[in-house]
Parts: structure tokens; sequence; C-alpha cells
């Protein structure tokens, strides 16, 4: 067992946080620990790191246990470079390296051979510090610096930046590698996955899975927490509860616990219930007052079951509209922005289209200029080069996850309602109950509330404009789990348009309908949410890897002195696409027969190689290999329909195969992108 907690208590004056808390983390354990905000989830990390004192309570810990602790957005503040800020973690090594260094110059002084035993006790000084400076894992030094570091997203950064220079979300990114490069016996993270974008994310996961250490987690990240741990503490009502599993499982079994006990608690109400009514009938007739005296008393020794504390209460709201949009919502051209002097833009050549009713998610890794995109379709960031062009009757409604917009000075009250005077004071005050501010929370200075707090006002505020268009960045940032339910409870009721950005999985899986993935070199669009994102990613990688293979002897081209880009990326995705197109025109234009319908698009494809075009229309496209001998029942082309319902291809006169138009989950995908053509030719 590495540390030990017996009945902790921790207040601040009369308001107490933590109440006789007792929990044990036992080695190699992954513990998260969840509950809203302001339960006191911090409080406690910081107890068990040693920044703060309870008020009671004893905290056992294992001997030399080493802890390492990772405080919520607190960035690393250093003079120093980034390569010099990561090599402190290991000065013991460096220390033992340069001691090699000048070891190894005195043995190759000429005069030091002339004395036989100086040299030899050189030699033996030498040995064992190289053998221990191994067995520390000092030649592992340099490669552990520079794989945390790019998988932290500094890959392509230069090691000699000064720490100082870097943004607030490099600095918190650059202090989360620094603890995981120190390796102590128990990590207590506070929120790691804030400023994290879906690469880094993925693998934070995977170091944490292979870590030799202990980890207690607190996070909001509901897809993080379930491919990390293995039991989840829950803090309520001051209180800790321990459940075994992930996160997934620990919401199965406090939904059951609360059943079973609800359902004892009812059956015992029922029993009190039919023995009161039996004593009040009964107790006044000589016949059967015994028998109700012996129900009295049974009702008075009886044990009381206390009904079932329900959840906290939680923010309510949704979001409504005044009046819908026309279809075209939002038409981006070839959009290119920079800022100041800077020679390169941010981004260029972006092209983004919004009908009514579309749900789209914008992603990328972090730098990309993701919400500089959402500023200039704002017009709160100039655009260089291409056009913005917004349609009919759009009402647009923006979260700024930094929520500038929010004045410090307001009270809670006052951002608001300053906001809406047009609003009654009792409306204010109502919608914000429903945000869990009452009573004199909203009296509450804005610049004063926690993250959490501050998001539930820009929120409120949001709601109260009835936009018909949302443009959200990081809408679940600072929310606490039980927040970002209510979020999408209300985005998926919205019936306007909705362009967010996230990096929370989950919530990107329950939310999006279209992925629109930012890259260096323009964007792809996917249809789905997150995971058929990554299923779409994994089947293109795939297929475009066997149709280079494929393509290799029929064209004839050799590979000697030529580079081929990495299956995925955006310039491999470009070239196969053109590759496809080339090597299968001539076969398109001479082919006889062609569709008359306008269902029906002609799409080329290599028909020497039995290679096909699977297309989504409007979308990017994908290689499907089918055999060339085709069979009437279709069978080697078989594919999957997102409703698990098969299709099969039907052979028409003169060789062509066409798909006719099928429904793909008609809740999730928009009308232009619910046919999926094939057309070939064997």
């Amino acid at each position: 067992m590495l540390l030990q907690v017996n009945d902790l208590t921790k207040s601040y004056g009369i308001t107490t946080i933590l109440s006789r808390i007792s929990l044990q983390i036992q080695e190699r354990e992954r513990i998260g620990l969840v509950g809203v905000n302001g339960a006191g989830k911090s409080t406690l990390l910081q107890i068990l790191a040693g920044v703060q004192s309870a008020d009671s309570g004893v905290i056992h810990r294992a001997k030399e246990t080493r802890i390492g602790y990772l405080a919520q957005n607190s960035g690393l503040q250093s003079g120093k470079s980034i390569d010099e800020e990561m090599r402190l973690v290991f000065a013991h090594l460096v220390e033992a390296e340069q001691e090699l260094r000048r070891l190894e110059h005195e043995i190759a002084d000429p005069s030091l051979h002339g004395d036989e035993k100086k040299y030899n006790d050189t030699l033996e000084r030498y040995a064992r510090r190289s053998d221990w400076y191994r067995d520390q894992g000092g030649f592992e030094m340099e490669t552990r610096i520079k794989s945390v570091l790019h998988g932290m997203g500094f890959g392509d950064t230069d090691p000699a930046t000064p720490v100082s220079t870097l943004s607030g979300g490099q600095k918190t990114r650059l202090a989360l590698a620094r603890i995981l490069l120190q390796a102590p016996d128990l990590l207590l993270l506070d929120e790691p996955t804030n400023h994290l974008d879906i690469a880094t994310l993925t693998w934070l996961e995977d170091y944490l899975r292979s870590y030799s250490g202990a980890i207690l987690i607190v996070s909001h990240d509901r897809y993080f927490l379930d491919a990390t741990v293995g039991t989840i503490i829950e803090i309520e009502r001051h209180q800790a509860r321990r459940y075994a599993g992930n996160y997934s499982r620990y919401v199965d079994l406090k939904a059951a616990e609360y059943e079973s006990a609800m359902k004892q608690y009812e059956k015992q109400q029922d029993e009190i219930a039919r023995m009161e009514e039996f004593v009040r009938r009964n107790i006044v007739r000589a016949s059967t007052t015994k028998r109700a005296q012996s129900r009295r008393k049974a009702l008075d020794r009886m044990e009381r079951i206390d009904r079932p504390a329900g959840d906290l209460k939680r923010a309510s709201f949704r979001f409504e509209i005044e009046r819908a949009t026309g279809r075209d919502v939002l038409e981006a051209l070839d959009l290119s922005v920079g800022f100041g002097d800077s020679v390169e833009p941010v981004f260029r050549d972006v092209t983004l289209r919004l009908e009514r009713g579309e749900t789209v998610a914008l992603v990328g890794p972090n730098g990309i200029g993701k919400s500089t995109l959402l500023k200039a379709l704002m017009g709160k960031q100039e655009v260089l080069a291409g056009t913005v062009r917004w349609g009919t009757h759009v009402k647009l409604g923006y979260y700024d996850q930094e929520q500038t917009e929010l004045s410090g000075t307001n009270t809670v009250l006052e951002e608001v309602w300053s906001a809406f005077p047009g609003v009654e004071e009792a409306r204010i005050r109502t919608i914000l109950g429903n945000f869990l501010f009452s009573g004199d929370d909203v009296k509450k200075r804005v610049g004063s509330l926690s993250g959490g707090e501050k998001a539930r006002v820009a929120l409120a505020k949001l709601m109260l404009q009835q936009a018909n268009v949302l443009i959200l960045d990081e809408p679940t940032n600072h929310l606490d789990l039980f927040s970002k339910e209510v979020l999408e409870s209300a985005l998926l009721d919205y019936e306007g348009t909705l362009l967010f950005i996230s990096h929370d999985r989950y919530f990107l899986n329950k939310i999006a309908e279209r992925m629109v993935e930012m890259t260096p070199s323009g964007t792809v669009d996917y249809l789905g949410n997150y995971d058929d994102m990554m299923e779409k990613k994994k089947e293109i990688a795939e297929l475009l890897l066997e149709a280079r293979e494929a393509a290799r002897p029929a064209s004839g081209a050799s590979a000697e002195g030529g580079s081929t880009a990495p299956a995925g990326s955006a310039s491999s995705y470009e070239a196969d696409k053109q590759l496809a197109a080339t090597s299968g025109r001539g076969s398109a234009e001479s082919s006889s027969s062609k569709p008359t319908s306008p269902r029906w698009k002609p799409i080329p494809n290599a028909t020497r190689s039995g290679w096909r075009i699977l297309k989504f229309t409007r979308t990017i496209s994908a290689f499907r290999k089918c055999n060339p001998a085709w069979t009437p029942s279709g069978s080697a082309c078989r594919r999957r329909t997102r409703s698990g319902k098969d299709f099969l291809p039907e052979r028409k006169p003169g060789g062509d195969m066409q798909v006719p138009s099928i429904l793909i989950r008609k809740r999730t995908f928009p009308p232009w992108s619910r046919r999926v053509l094939l057309r070939g030719h064997v």
C-alpha cells in the first residue's frame, strides 16, 4: 500500500468541504476522482500532495514514496529552455555524465599512463560510475526526453526555445511532461487533459496505461477516464465512495445502487402504511386491541430506511430559436488568416459549408487555427484572402472558451441583465437558478468565479440570445461531468445549426453528425461522429496502401529514387486520389452504358486491377477492392451499412455496376450525404 487516508476533514470557515474521508491507494492502482464542481476534489489532491493541511485526520505514506503533483492549469514558469528544464529532472544523471566525460579525458591523458596504479584506479572509477549510470537509465535519458516531448506536442518545437515564450497551454503541457519524466511512485493529476488535443490525449492514455506507478486523476473527460482508470472514487456530499471499474461502469453501478435502494425504501414504506392502517382500524376493538398494540410496538422498533439521496441539483436549460434560417447557412471559400507581420498565415485555403440543421465538429491538432477560424467566421479576425457569406435570417450565438466577453467587475446578475436589459429581473434570476446560481450567488463578482461557474454564466447569456446558429469554442472546458450531460441534452434538442470545437471525444461521439478535420493542406470532411471518423481514416489508410501496391506493377512505375508519403497524410490522400482518377479515366470515358438518372454520378476506376472507388457524395473518396469475376450474389463486394444491413451492387447491362441510393442513419446524416454510389466496369 502506497498511501492510506483516515477520517480526513477540511473546512473553509463555516463551509465543510471534506468530512471524514477515508481511502487507500495501492501500488500501480489507477483511480479516477469524480464529483461536481466545488465538491473538494482539487482540495483533496492538494492535501495528499502536502500543499495544504487537513483540519483533522491521518495520512500514512509508505516509506520513501515519491509523489508527483500537477495542479490544475499550472503552467511551468522558468527562464530556461525546454531542453534545459527537462534535463533538470535528471540532474543526478547529468552530473554523472559530466563526471564520465571528465574521467574519459583523464584516461586519454598520456601523462597518466606512466602511473600504473593511478591509471588503474581511474579505470576502475570510470567502470563503476558507468555501470551506475547505465543502471539508472542514463543511456535512455535523451530518448525518454524526446519521446515525452514529442508525445506532448513539442515534436516540432526547437528544444532551445525559452519556456517563457510559450503560451499558457504549452506551459501546462510542459509541466505535465516534466511530471511524467520524474516518474514518481504516485502521480496526482488535476485535470491533465486541459489544453491537450486528441492526438496528445491518445498518447497520454497509452503512456499512463503502461506507467509503473500508481495514479490518482481528477478529470471531466469520460473517454479518458474509461481508457485509463480501473477504480472510481466519488466525492459527494463531503463523503468519499469507492466503485470498482472505469467511469462507464461507475455510472451503471451508481444507477443500479440507487434503484435498489429506492425499491427497498418503497417496500418498507408500503409495509409501514399497511401496519399503521391496521393499528388505526383495530386499536379501538376489544377483540383486536392486543394485535394492534403488538403492531404498534413493531413499528416503534422498526429500523427506518432513509429515502435514498438522489443526484445533486444540476443545471437545466435548453436552446430555443426565434426563427429558422434559410437552407444554406454558411459558405466560406478559400480562407487564409494570419496575424500582424507574420510571413506565413495561420491557415490557408480553408473551405467550409453549413446547411440548416447540421451539427458539425471542427477538429485538428493544437495550433492549427481552429479557434482563429471561428473568429474569422464571426468577423472577429481579419481575413487575408477568401470570402465568408452567411445565409438569410442567420442569428449567431458565440461561445468563447476564454470567456473574454465576461466583465470581471460585474456581479453574475449584472453580467446577464446588462446584456438583456429588456428582460425582467425575475426571469433573469429564474434562468440563473437553472444554471445553479441561486440566492446570494447572483451577487458574486464574475472575476471571483471558478472556471466552471464562468462557463455557466456564458451559457446562460448564450441561451437568452435565442440564436439559430451556435458557434462554440470548447464548450465543455471547465464543466463537470454532470454539467456536460446537461449541455449534451440541450444541444441534441437544439433545432438550429451548430458548429463547435471540442477535444472531448465522448462529447464528439454524442453530438457530432459531421467531422471537419483541419490539416496543414486544408480541411477533410467525414460523415458521422469521432469514432466514425477514426474508423474511416483507418480504412482509408489500409485501402490506399493496398491500392498503391496493386497499382505499382500495373503502371510499371519504378519506386527507385522516389519517396512515398505516409498513409493517411493529406499529401498522400490527394496523391492517391489523383492516381485513381488518372488510372481509371480511359475506361470511364469509353463506357458505353451511362446512367440517365440524376441519382447516379459516374466515378472513374482502375478496371484492369479490379479496383473501384467507393465514394460518399460530396465527401472523401476511398478504394474498395471487388472481385473482377463479378457474381450475381455480389458476395465479393458485400459491404455493411451504418444501419447494420447489407446492400448488394446491381449488375446492369454492359457490365456497369450501380448501387441504388440507401438511407444511412437518417437522424445523423444530412440529405445530400445519404447516397452511396459505386460505378465500375468489369
